[in-house]
């Protein structure tokens, strides 16, 4: 944990009058975009959306990167199979982990000797460490980093958006009615930071039905494409409850699914960018 609790500080520049703190990434690391999932609380699975969104677009030929920013809720090793994994470092800086399909991933549960190990942290060295996640990991070349964001509008969303160039976020939702009031939240956070919205996408939409294949509303009627509307964002489609997709992540085998939950994202990444 050494590496994670050095300053940063010689290659930031200075705040501006609202704070603004723009940080490099590591000079041996070249990253054409950025893109932050966010949601506006915590269980709708925006650390799932991440993922899939890594999985899909590697398996389109392109290079990949997952920063998992979620200091003191890390899921992105265990989707991945990665809990026994461990990064190294060097004078340089601190290399990722790789999947097996060589997509590369950074969190702290990859720097804890234990990986119950729980991360007691005050608000500001949570954000410190995401931020040196950004400016000291050797991420290579890199045609997508995806950042897995903690929920929630605070420390560390704040510093990710003040401190390192996105390109774009993507906001996860679920279908009840209190979560839409909370994507506004994160809606309005990232549009007072300048932060381009990509667009939304809904996760638990519904559950399809084994026996006739319908669709069951589990959680009531979608709400996520009128809040899109009334946001004059893209709607980028549903995810449903799917056992197999949970149990692929509960096996560390996300790299196995291969349904086309996030074709609508995948496409808008790809003609965007």
């Amino acid at each position: 944990m050494k590496e994670i609790s050095k300053g940063n500080q010689e290659i930031c520049a200075g705040t501006d009058s609202i704070g603004n703190l723009k940080c490099q990434t590591n000079e041996l690391s070249n990253i054409k975009k950025t893109v932050a999932v966010l949601s506006g609380k915590g269980g709708v699975g925006k650390s799932l959306v991440t993922s899939l969104l890594a999985v899909m677009m590697r398996r389109k030929g392109y290079d990949v990167g997952i920063l998992d920013a979620d200091i003191t809720g890390p899921s992105i090793p265990r989707m991945f199979g990665a809990d026994n994994y461990r990064v190294s470092s060097s004078e340089l800086g601190i290399y990722p982990a790789r999947t097996h399909n060589d997509i590369r991933i950074m969190s702290i549960n990859l720097l804890l000797e234990k990986k119950d190990m729980p991360v007691i942290w005050r608000g500001p060295l949570i954000a410190g460490a995401v931020k040196q996640f950004w400016t000291d990991v050797i991420w290579g070349d890199l045609d997508y980093l995806f950042f897995d964001m903690p929920p929630g509008t605070g420390d560390v969303p704040l510093t990710v958006f003040q401190s390192i160039p996105l390109d774009g976020i993507i906001i996860v939702s679920s279908p009840q009615d209190l979560v839409a009031l909370i994507v506004k939240k994160a809606y309005n956070m990232a549009k007072t930071m300048n932060i381009p919205i990509l667009g939304i996408i809904e996760n638990m939409s519904y559950a399809i039905c084994p026996e006739c294949g319908r669709h069951i509303n589990i959680f009531g009627e979608s709400k996520a494409e009128k809040v899109a509307e009334e946001m004059g964002i893209p709607f980028l489609g549903r995810l449903p409850v799917d056992p197999e997709l949970a149990a692929l992540c509960d096996q560390g085998m996300i790299e196995r699914f291969n349904k086309d939950y996030v074709d609508d994202c995948i496409d808008l990444l790809e003609r965007n960018f």
